[in-house]
C-alpha cells in the first residue's frame, strides 16, 4: 500500500531533523572544518540524502544556528520579570548560559555559536542575529546588576564595567568548552560561584545596612 502525502511528508522531516542533529554534534566537535561528508557519515546515510535536504555544509550551519538562538526578546523579558531577586535572576541566566554539570546541549550550543563567531564567512543574516541576541544579553545582565547594586546585593561601581567583566568571564567559560569540552562539563562552576565575583565587600554591605 503507497505512503500517504502525510506520510512522506514525517518522514521527510524525520530525515531533515536527523541530519540536523548530526550536524550539530558535527559542528560542534570540528567546527567549520566539518564537511557535509562528516555529517552524512554521523547520521548514517547517503551523501546524496545529505544533498537533497541542504545545499551545502553553510545551509545547515545557518539552519542549527536559527535553532539555537531564537528571537530571544521574549525570553529576557521573561528572565527580567520573573520572580525572586536580582541576585537570583543573575544566577538563572549565567545557568541558562553556561549550563550545568554534565549538560550537553548548552554545551552543543555555545560551540556552535563560538565557531559562529569565529567564522570567516558568514551570511550577514546570522551575524546580525547573533548581535541582536548579544546585546540583549548585555541589557538585561545590566538592568539584573542595577537592580542588585540598589538592593544591596551586587557590588557597588560602574554597571557597564560589571557588565563588561561578566561578559568576559562567561565568554572565557564558553571557549574553555570548546578547547576542552570533556573538561568542561566536569567542572563547569555552578551559577553562584560565578556571582561570588560581583557581591558588595563587608563594608559595603555594613554601609547599605545602615543607610
Amino acid at each position: 500500500m503507497p505512503r500517504t502525502t502525510e506520510a512522506n511528508q514525517q518522514i521527510r522531516e524525520a530525515q531533515r531533523a536527523k541530519i540536523l542533529e548530526s550536524a550539530r554534534r558535527v559542528f560542534a566537535r570540528k567546527g567549520m572544518e566539518a564537511t557535509i561528508t562528516d555529517i552524512a557519515a554521523e547520521a548514517q546515510i547517503s551523501l546524496g540524502l545529505a544533498y537533497r535536504y541542504f545545499a551545502d555544509k553553510e545551509a545547515i550551519f545557518s539552519e542549527l544556528i536559527k535553532q539555537t538562538i531564537p528571537d530571544d526578546s521574549a525570553a529576557f523579558q521573561k528572565l527580567v520579570e520573573m520572580p525572586g531577586t536580582p541576585g537570583e535572576r543573575l544566577a538563572t541566566l549565567i545557568s541558562s548560559i553556561v549550563g550545568a554539570r554534565g549538560q550537553r546541549e548548552p554545551l552543543e550550543a555555545h560551540q556552535l555559536i563560538n565557531h559562529a563567531l569565529d567564522a570567516d564567512v558568514m551570511p550577514e543574516e546570522i551575524r546580525e542575529l547573533l548581535s541582536k541576541r548579544y546585546q540583549m544579553l548585555l541589557a538585561t545582565m545590566r538592568q539584573l546588576i542595577v537592580e542588585g547594586q540598589a538592593e544591596g546585593s551586587v557590588a557597588l561601581g560602574d554597571p557597564d564595567q560589571l557588565v563588561a567583566v561578566m561578559s568576559a568571564c562567561l565568554d572565557g567559560l564558553t571557549r574553555w568548552a570548546l578547547r576542552d569540552p570533556e573538561q568542561f562539563r566536569t567542572y563547569v562552576p555552578d551559577a553562584q560561584i560565578v556571582l561570588r565575583l560581583f557581591q558588595p565587600s563587608t563594608e559595603e554591605k555594613k554601609a547599605s545596612e545602615q543607610s
